[in-house]
């Protein structure tokens, strides 16, 4: 029984990498004997998740090659910091509706949890179990959403790096009544093939289709989001609140169908410093994206989040572009925006006795087509508070909704008229020691086989003028639309 933060879960056996059972058929098999025997004891089927340190491995690719439209999926990258995972085919997963969401996702991962034996190389980053996580903007959306209000699951494999530590996660059901030899057999086979991964089998990028006509429509007809801007504004001017994030939505068709994750390949290349993401629903859709914001991150007590509000485009020169950026430090309708976002994240880490470190001033995040304003913000986290406390509490920042957001939340679906569906919904996974990381889903589009759907959005305050707002998502959709393959 390990205690972590004051959340109890129970990792039944831990064996030492020496007696690491799927180095040894014959210990595999009694590994996943005494997994049975824990099941009939209890009457409960036992999750086992077997680790295993591989030489080197680019989880994208290895998703790509066995990528299945009908299983559930989800990948995480950030090239900058050397970080990606991924995994596929959902060997326990659950949604959940309404406002109690995130409680019913914590509630699954506790019961999971209390059922789930680790072994294996658990000293290396991404062993273990993992949970992997879908929010909903709204915690009821849309007929036509895709994506239920909450998915939460654990994959039946799992790849990841971290700086130079690759490693490979087979994660089983053993049952009363499980066969114990085919249970093995998968395992082994799993392990083998990520443990000398053959690149040879992934297709050539030059085989990648170039889209030559594809056809560009806004979802809510011309003019639309200049018409939603100016509602808005409307209503900050007659003091419903300060500030609106208003999001515009741009489909796409194609002759030939796209396929996601090579369409995220090129997004990591393009944006290495922004989160990549796909996530996929398990019935042939996928929602991917370069995401430059994080919500929050939790690590060894340290939580992580930041503001991100302010906008401005890049120069062609290096004089115009830092003309740009000084414009965009200077610039008091960014500031009080910015400033808008800080507050509240400050008021709502406070509900759990939370002290945050803001700095003085916020700092330029610099991106190859926009530069935006940020402020990191870090925080211990008291024991017993877990991370889907704080995201339930925090989801959506003013950033992506508005504020205060109890007004400006509801206004939204009037004002768009489109469902948002996991556009600006919050994405990522959490472990068996209740860390994780979770980011905004921004920047993304909805790849539904030749269609798909782009969205880009903009907080809107006093001052913000409807034209101005239209050129700043055509450069944030621009990105997406270049890369799609």
């Amino acid at each position: 029984m390990i205690d972590f933060k004051g959340n109890t879960f129970l990792i039944l056996k831990i064996i030492p990498p020496e007696s690491y059972p799927s180095r040894d058929s014959e210990a595999l098999l009694a590994f996943l004997a005494g997994c049975r025997e824990e099941a009939r004891r209890d009457d409960h089927p036992k999750l086992a998740s077997i680790s295993l340190g591989v030489k080197h491995i680019d989880p994208l690719a290895v998703l790509e090659s066995i990528f299945e439209p009908g299983e559930l999926h989800f990948y995480l990258e950030q090239p900058s910091r050397e970080y990606a995972v991924a995994g596929a085919e959902a060997i326990l997963d659950k949604t959940v509706s309404g406002k109690k969401r995130f409680e019913g996702a914590r509630e699954f991962a506790r019961e999971t949890l209390a059922h789930t034996i680790a072994v294996g190389d658990l000293h290396l980053p991404f062993s273990g179990p993992h949970f992997y996580c879908a929010f909903t903007f709204f915690d009821e959306p849309g007929e036509e959403s895709f994506f239920p209000s909450a998915t939460i699951f654990v994959p039946r494999w799992q790849v990841s790096r971290q700086g130079g530590k690759y490693a490979a996660v087979a994660n089983v059901l053993v049952e009363q009544d499980s066969e114990l030899e085919p249970l093995a057999r998968k395992i082994w086979a799993a392990h083998a093939k990520f443990s000398s991964f053959g690149y040879a089998s992934v297709e050539n990028s030059s085989e990648i289709p170039v889209r030559e006509e594809i056809s560009v429509t806004e979802a809510m007809g011309e003019g639309s989001f200049q018409d939603a801007v100016r509602t808005g504004l409307e209503r900050i001017k007659a003091g419903r609140y300060e500030k609106i994030v208003l999001a515009r939505a741009v489909d796409i068709s194609t002759k030939t169908p796209l396929h996601p994750l090579q369409s995220l390949n090129r997004l990591r290349e393009v944006y290495p410093g922004c989160y990549s993401f796909s996530v996929g629903n398990g019935r042939g859709q996928s929602f991917i994206g370069a995401s430059p914001e994080r919500l929050l991150r939790v690590e060894n007590n340290l939580l992580e989040t930041e503001a991100l509000a302010g906008t401005v485009g890049r120069g062609k020169t290096a004089r115009e572009d830092a003309r740009l950026a000084r414009s965009l430090l200077e610039s008091k309708k960014d500031l009080h925006e910015h400033r808008v976002v800080i507050d509240s994240i400050v008021r709502r880490l406070n509900i759990f006795g939370i002290e945050p470190r803001v700095p003085d001033q916020p700092r330029l995040l610099q991106l190859s087509n926009v530069q935006h304003l940020r402020s990191p913000i870090e925080a211990e986290v008291p024991e017993g508070i877990h991370l889907l406390d704080i995201l339930a509490e925090l989801f959506p920042t003013p950033a992506v909704g508005g504020s205060p957001r109890e007004k400006a939340i509801p206004d939204i679906p009037g004002i768009e008229k489109f469902d948002r569906g996991l556009y600006a919904g919050a994405i990522g996974w959490f472990n068996h020691r209740a860390e994780g990381e979770m980011v905004v889903a921004i920047r993304s589009a909805l790849i539904d086989g030749a269609r798909a759907r782009l969205y880009a959005g903009n907080g809107i305050v006093q001052g913000s003028d409807p034209m101005k707002e239209h050129q700043e998502t055509n450069l944030k959709l621009k990105a997406l639309l270049a890369n799609l393959r």
